[in-house]
Formats: C-alpha cells, sequence, structure tokens
C-alpha cells in the first residue's frame, strides 16, 4: 500500500523548506514522488528538489477546485501506475483546502491501494493570527484538518509569542500534535514521534471527513455536482476557458480560492539594478498601492549578469543567489491587485 502525506501551508509558510528536511531526515530509503499544485500562472519552485533525486509532478492552476476534481486526481493516480512510489508527498498550494485535497485523495481510494498516513499544515509563526484574521475560512481549513502542524520560524520568536502562537492553533484544533521546536534542531526521532502521534488521530480525522461528506450528500450537494466529480470532469473553469453562471460545487457557505484570491505571474527579459529590485520588494511588502500582497517569488537577472531569487510576505523578503533560467519570472499573489501597477514596478 502506498502511503500519502499531505503537507499544506498558507502562503509563504516554508512548506518547500520542511519537505527536504522530511526527506533528508524521515523518508531516507524510500520511493519517493511529490506532486506540486502551483497556485499562480507562473511556476518558480519546480525543480527546487529535483536535486534529491525526487520525481516530481507540478500542476499549475489559478483554479483549486479545477485541478483538483481533474487534473489532481489523474496526475496521482500516473503517477502511481509509473512509479509504484513507497510514498507520495502532496503539496498543494498554499490557498487550498486541505479538506478538498483529502476528499480529492478518498475518491482516488476506490482505484488505487493507499492510505492518507499525515496531514501536516505548516504555519508560519509570525503571521499566524494576521492570516486567521483576515483569510479564516483557508486558513482555519487548513488547520482544522491537520494531523501535524508544524510552527515555522520560530527561531526568530521570543518563548512568549510561540507560546501564544500555540494557545491560537489549539483553539482551532485541540487534537493535532504541534511542532514548536524549529526543526533544524529535531533529530529524526524527534519528528517521527511527532507524526506518529499526528497518525493516531488520522483516523478521527477520517471518520469526521466522512461524515462532513455524508451530511452534504444530504443537503443535495451529490444531486448538485456528483456526476461532475465521479467523471473527474470540471464545471468551474476559468473565466477565459468556458463560462458558466453558476458553479456546480460552489456552497453558500463556503468560497473557492479563485474567488477570494488572484495571481499574477510573467515572464521577463528585464536586467534589474540592486536599486530597482530593492524599490520593489518593499513596495510589494510595506505598501498597500499594489493590492493586497500575500506573496510574491520569482528569478530574475540582474545588470551584472547574475541571476536572484527572491521570496516574499507581508512585511518580510529574502533575496538570495539564484541559478540561471532561460528566462526571467515573477508571481505574485493576492486580493485585488492592480495589475497595471505591477506591470510598471517590474518594468515590463
Amino acid at each position: 500500500m502506498t502511503k500519502v502525506d499531505i503537507i499544506s501551508g498558507f502562503l509563504g509558510a516554508g512548506k518547500t523548506t520542511f519537505i527536504k528536511q522530511l526527506i533528508n531526515q524521515v523518508y531516507t530509503g524510500e520511493k519517493l514522488v511529490l506532486i506540486e499544485n502551483e497556485f499562480g500562472e507562473i511556476g518558480i519552485d519546480g525543480g527546487f528538489l529535483k536535486d534529491a533525486g525526487i520525481e516530481i509532478t507540478e500542476m499549475n492552476s489559478g483554479c483549486i477546485c479545477c485541478t483538483l476534481v481533474g487534473d489532481f486526481s489523474k496526475a496521482l493516480q500516473k503517477v502511481l501506475a509509473e512509479y509504484r512510489p513507497d510514498r507520495v508527498l502532496i503539496e498543494p498550494s498554499g490557498v487550498g483546502k486541505l479538506s478538498d485535497i483529502v476528499r480529492a485523495i478518498e475518491n482516488v481510494k476506490k482505484d488505487a491501494d493507499i492510505e492518507i498516513s499525515g496531514r501536516i499544515t505548516v504555519v508560519d509563526g509570525k503571521k499566524a493570527k494576521l492570516y486567521l484574521e483576515n483569510f479564516g475560512e483557508f486558513f482555519e481549513d487548513q488547520v482544522k484538518h491537520a494531523s501535524t502542524i508544524v510552527i515555522s520560524r520560530t527561531q526568530m520568536m521570543s518563548a512568549e509569542k510561540i507560546e501564544d502562537c500555540v494557545h491560537t492553533l489549539r483553539r482551532e484544533n485541540a487534537d493535532a500534535a504541534i511542532i514548536s521546536t524549529p526543526w533544524e534542531e529535531l533529530g529524526k526521532e524527534a519528528i517521527c514521534r511527532a507524526l506518529e502521534h499526528g497518525a493516531e488521530i488520522e483516523d478521527l480525522l477520517e471518520s469526521h471527513t466522512r461524515h462532513e461528506h455524508h451530511h452534504e450528500h444530504h443537503h443535495g450537494h451529490e444531486e448538485e455536482c456528483g456526476h461532475h466529480h465521479e467523471h473527474g470532469e470540471s464545471c468551474c473553469e476559468h473565466e477565459h476557458h468556458h463560462k458558466h453562471e453558476e458553479s456546480c460545487c460552489s456552497h453558500d457557505h463556503h468560497h473557492h480560492a479563485d474567488e477570494i484570491f488572484t495571481s499574477w505571474g510573467k515572464e521577463t527579459a528585464h536586467k534589474y539594478t540592486a536599486e530597482e529590485l530593492d524599490f520593489l520588494l518593499k513596495a510589494l511588502s510595506e505598501t498597500d498601492g499594489y493590492g493586497t500582497i500575500l506573496r510574491s517569488k520569482g528569478i530574475i537577472q540582474m545588470e551584472d549578469g547574475a541571476w536572484k531569487q527572491f521570496d516574499l510576505v507581508p512585511e518580510e523578503y529574502e533575496v538570495r543567489e539564484g541559478q540561471a533560467d532561460y528566462t526571467g519570472r515573477i508571481c505574485v499573489i493576492g486580493t485585488d491587485l492592480k495589475e497595471e501597477e505591477l506591470t510598471k514596478l517590474f518594468h515590463l
């Protein structure tokens, strides 16, 4: 039986870094496949883990619902058939709902010998309250449906702030194992203990998910869109494909990521000066002149020929050396994005 681990986390939480930690310390010797689901038109992270010998299937989509219903299930079944891995790691989009991903995997179970062994949510400890207040529905879903919660960036937080963050998360999820020690300080045994504790409540979570799914069907959900899900078809295509007046998989009390968040992605051959890069990163992270920016990342060429990779969340950003690519690429994710202003900012 192939084990499936879902490693979710709101935008910029540090999922990819934690996945590398799992691969290097916990899953050594296992045949692994990673499925990434990028929210955004331009893929930036693809290939980040290929140097570790991990097979990667990358999907880009601005509509999480469509991806889960169609492409996701097909990709998972293809991976299982072609690679026969011991374990599949799924890294969903930062604005995807963990509950949706779990349902999508459950739907594949009838055609494949798989089991969910862990639902891991990585939470940026410095941003947890901010995201809970502003994007509760999406952030809460990832926290509530986790069997293990990993708080990232605790090495930058005081003991009081860490404790406060744990209390905040506990209000949303009373049962999950919470890793608050900086993961680079943890050995394999400590991480395994946390994941094993999470596995102990996995059956409870699956039972809860089945109950929710059953509850939805009794409220007409099956009649509304069961036939679409059964055949892996999508009824909520992007506007630039097919318009539908109503979405078959929408509920009055739920929102989909593509209704709330938008992404803007471009390729660029512009060579940036250090001053230009510094200005645009400060503008995105410290002002609201370009919309509400939740995440931006990219790889660009500098005027001196070097390549830089940047990663940005509200109020913070990081720049590091990058490898040459065929062209520069930029992705910005947020709400109410001002695309014309972004185009000017990046000299496009």
